[in-house]
């Protein structure tokens, strides 16, 4: 039996040695780094899509 999403649930997750906050809303999910206000966010329509592995693709390709 699953538990329907009907608000946000935070989290804090630690990756290396930054602290950050994962928000899972019905809409998406957000990852902002502690004490920061702007972050990642991923639309659940996009994930579904396929339009983030897109996106993802294009910010390496552009890192490089």
């Amino acid at each position: 039996m699953t538990t329907k999403l009907d608000k946000p649930v935070r989290r804090e997750v630690t990756v290396g040695d930054v602290a950050y906050t994962l928000t899972i809303d019905p809409d998406g999910l957000k990852l902002v780094q502690k004490g920061h206000r702007k972050g990642h966010e991923l639309r659940w329509q996009d994930i579904v899509n396929g339009d983030a592995a897109v996106a993802a693709a294009l910010q390496g390709s552009l890192q490089q």
